[in-house]
């Protein structure tokens, strides 16, 4: 923030504004380990679905595929870990006994995970889809 303009702001303004920044980034940064660990996972068919100022249970739905229930757990399971010890709090994971479907729920980023027949099935792409927006594809394909 510049200097004059937080001179200018009262003092609770000012923490209001770093307060706001600092979800911002908290949020970006999130959103990018996701990314990054379901790449390292092999995750396939990689799909970020922006909710922000469109929903208020997330800013982002990622959405993407594992070859089998297996993978689909070990993914899960390694997400969640990775994401608490990254300092983004616990997360609710709902759907790893069975892992045809696996939801993560890790505040303002939720995440799908699938086994392929189980997400064409669902189709959230399309469910989730705004007109004027696209889904961006952010992974393998």
């Amino acid at each position: 923030m510049n200097e004059a303009l937080v001179a200018s702001l009262p003092l609770g303004a000012v923490t209001a504004a770093q307060a706001l920044a600092q979800s911002a980034m908290d949020d970006h940064a999130l959103h990018r380990l996701v990314l990054e660990q379901l790449d390292d996972d092999q995750a396939q068919e990689i799909v970020t679905i922006p909710l922000a100022g469109k929903s208020s249970i997330a800013d982002h739905m990622v959405i993407a595929s594992g070859r089998s229930t297996r993978q689909v757990a070990a993914m899960a399971q390694k997400l969640a870990e990775k994401i608490k010890q990254a300092g983004h709090g616990p997360v609710r994971v709902e759907g790893l006994p069975a892992a045809d479907w696996v939801l993560i729920d890790a505040g303002d980023v939720v995440v799908h995970l699938f086994r392929p027949e189980v997400r064409s099935f669902y189709n959230l792409e399309r469910m989730w889809s705004f007109e004027g927006s696209d889904a961006a594809a952010s992974g393998r394909a």
